[in-house]
């Protein structure tokens, strides 16, 4: 008889749980994930800057293409004017005019926003 109270005569089969030959079953909770390391790098506004720069310069890799490509003169008429030029350098004026309206747009809103929350902030401190 053992003075082991791990062990009894009626389970011998089974080892015990401070038995060294069998290790004990460790149990991973897959439910909750794990948090990012440390040392991760979180996206930045140069990282952002950057990924723009290099879609901008693909898109204008593109553009130079496809204005080689279509030489071809077309005839455009407007308000009685008329002239002609090429489809790839008419369709590039159109794009970039349509760039141009759009900023300012975008510039107008941004000076509503400031104007806004300056009177805002203005109020605020009275």
């Amino acid at each position: 008889m053992s003075t082991d109270p791990q062990f009894s005569p009626a389970d011998s089969s089974r080892p015990g749980p401070l038995d060294p030959r069998v290790p004990e079953p460790s149990v991973v909770d897959t439910s909750v994930p794990s948090p990012p390391p440390e040392n991760a790098v979180h996206f930045t506004r140069a990282a952002a800057l950057w990924s723009a720069l290099i879609v901008g310069f693909l898109v204008l890799i593109v553009l130079l293409i496809f204005i080689a490509q279509n030489t071809d003169p077309g005839t455009f008429h407007f308000l009685g004017w008329s002239w002609s030029l090429p489809l790839g350098v008419a369709l590039l004026a159109a794009a970039v005019l349509g760039g141009l309206i759009t900023t300012l747009a975008g510039v107008v809103r941004i000076v509503q926003l400031r104007r806004a929350a300056k009177k805002n902030y203005k109020a605020a401190l009275r």
